[in-house]
C-alpha cells in the first residue's frame, strides 16, 4: 500500500495497469513504497480491477479507455471517495500529462498508447516504454520529439532494458552490434511438419514467460523478436545490420553487446519482468529486487543457437522492413496483428501468419512519412489489406 506523499519519491502514472506488465509494475511499486508513488492508473476496460487498485494504492486519478466501461465505472460507486475518473483517449492523454507525475509508464497494448506517449514527452515527463508498437509504428516521431524536448526515454522490454544497461556510459561509436536473445517460443523444438497442426491452445503456452496470448504467439513465430529489433534500431540509433537475434532457450541472458574492440557485455537476470521494470522506474538507483536473483551456486547451463530464418520467416521479414525503412515496419506490425488475431480465433492456421504478413508487405506501397498522420493511414491500409488475405 502506498505511503503518504513524499517529494523524495518518484511519482508514477501507469497506463495499462491491469495487464501482465501492469501487474509486475505494481509488484515493484509495492516493494518500494519509500521510493515510488502511484499517482495515476489507466486500463482499456477492466474498471473493476482499477477500482481495487485505486483503493490498494490510494491512487487519486483513473482513466478508462472504453466509453461504456468508463460510464459504468463512474456510476458504480466502487472507487474510493474523491477518485477522479476520466475516459476515452483524452483521459489517457490527460493522465500522461499530470503535473504531479515524474514518470509515465506506457504498457497499453497496440497503438492506443501512441498519443499518450507523445503527450507525456510534450509535458517533459520521463517516458518508460513497454509497448513495442509505439516505436515500430512511430519511432521516427517519438525519438525526434524526445530529443527536442530533452526527455529521458527508458526501455522496459527485458531485452532493450538489458541493452540500455550494457551501453550506458559507452560512446555510440564504440558499439559494433547488439544481439537480442529469443527463447524460440512454444514450438522451438517441434519437428517442422508438426507446425501445420498447431492450435491456439498450443501457441499460448510459453516455456519461460507468463504473458498475454498475442505476445506469446509472437514469441512462437519470432515476430516478437522482429518487432524488438525494429524497436532497438530506433531506441539506440543503430543501423539494420547492427541488430541481430539468437536463440537462447533459458531466457537468462537478455542481450549481448559487441564493441568495436572485440569485447562483449551481456546482461543476465531471471526471466521476470520485475527486473527491467524496477531498473526503469528507479533509474539510476539500484535496490533489492522483488524476486530472487540468479544463484550461480546452482547448476546453470547457458545455450545459444543461430536462428533458422527458414523456420522463423517472421524474423526474416522484420529484417527486410528494417532495411526498407519508411512505413514498412508499421505495415509488418499491422498485418501481424490481424493475422495473429485470426489465428487465435481459429480462422487461419499458424503457418498462415507469415504468409499474410509477407503478402501485405508486398501489396502496400512503402514510402518515407513526413507526418504521423501518414503512418496511421498506412497502418489502417495495411490492416484492410491483411484482412483480404485471411480468405
Amino acid at each position: 500500500m502506498a505511503a503518504s506523499s513524499s517529494s523524495s519519491r518518484k511519482r508514477v502514472v501507469l497506463l495499462g495497469a491491469t495487464g501482465s506488465i501492469g501487474e509486475n509494475t505494481l509488484r515493484v511499486i509495492a516493494a518500494h513504497p519509500d521510493k515510488l508513488e502511484l499517482v495515476g492508473i489507466a486500463a482499456r476496460n477492466n474498471w473493476e480491477k482499477l477500482a481495487v487498485l485505486a483503493r490498494q494504492f490510494r491512487v487519486p486519478q483513473v482513466a478508462i479507455f472504453d466509453e461504456a466501461c468508463f460510464q459504468a465505472a463512474k456510476s458504480s460507486g466502487a472507487f474510493p471517495p474523491g477518485t477522479r475518473i476520466v475516459g476515452g483517449l483524452a483521459g489517457l492523454i490527460e493522465l500522461a500529462q499530470l503535473p504531479e507525475a515524474d514518470t509515465v509508464l506506457v504498457a497499453v497494448v497496440g497503438t492506443i498508447g501512441l498519443q499518450p506517449a507523445l503527450a507525456a514527452i510534450a509535458a517533459g515527463k520521463t517516458l518508460a516504454l513497454a509497448s513495442k508498437e509505439i516505436l515500430v509504428l512511430a519511432g521516427k516521431f517519438i525519438m525526434a520529439a524526445a530529443r527536442e524536448r530533452g526527455v529521458k526515454l527508458l526501455p522496459v522490454d527485458s531485452e532493450h532494458n538489458a541493452v540500455f544497461q550494457c551501453i550506458e556510459g559507452h560512446p555510440s561509436a564504440g558499439i559494433a552490434r547488439i544481439t537480442l536473445t529469443a527463447s524460440g517460443g512454444a514450438f522451438r523444438d517441434w519437428p517442422v511438419e508438426r507446425l501445420a497442426h498447431v492450435t491456439p491452445a498450443d501457441a499460448v503456452k510459453h516455456p519461460n514467460w507468463s504473458m498475454g496470448p498475442k505476445i506469446t504467439v509472437d514469441s512462437a513465430t519470432l515476430a516478437n523478436k522482429g518487432l524488438e529489433l525494429i524497436e532497438a534500431q530506433w531506441l539506440f540509433g543503430l543501423r539494420a545490420e547492427q541488430c541481430h537475434a539468437v536463440l537462447h532457450p533459458q531466457s537468462i541472458v537478455h542481450c549481448l553487446v559487441s564493441f568495436t574492440d572485440g569485447a562483449m557485455l551481456a546482461q543476465l537476470c531471471p526471466p521476470s519482468m520485475t527486473f527491467p521494470l524496477q531498473h526503469a522506474l528507479l533509474h539510476p538507483l539500484r535496490a533489492p529486487g522483488v524476486e530472487a536473483p540468479l544463484d550461480l551456486s546452482q547448476l546453470l547451463s547457458l545455450e545459444f543457437r543461430p536462428v533458422d530464418e527458414g523456420r522463423f520467416p517472421m524474423l526474416r521479414l522484420a529484417k527486410q522492413t528494417m532495411v526498407a525503412g519508411g512505413v514498412a515496419p508499421a505495415v509488418y506490425n499491422a498485418a501481424n496483428e490481424i493475422a495473429v488475431s485470426a489465428f487465435l480465433e481459429g480462422r487461419v492456421p499458424f503457418l498462415a501468419i507469415p504468409q499474410i504478413v509477407d503478402k501485405t508487405l508486398q501489396a502496400v506501397a512503402n514510402f518515407e512519412p513526413t507526418e504521423l498522420a501518414a503512418v496511421l493511414e498506412a497502418d489502417a491500409r495495411a490492416r484492410r489489406t491483411a484482412r483480404t488475405f485471411l480468405r
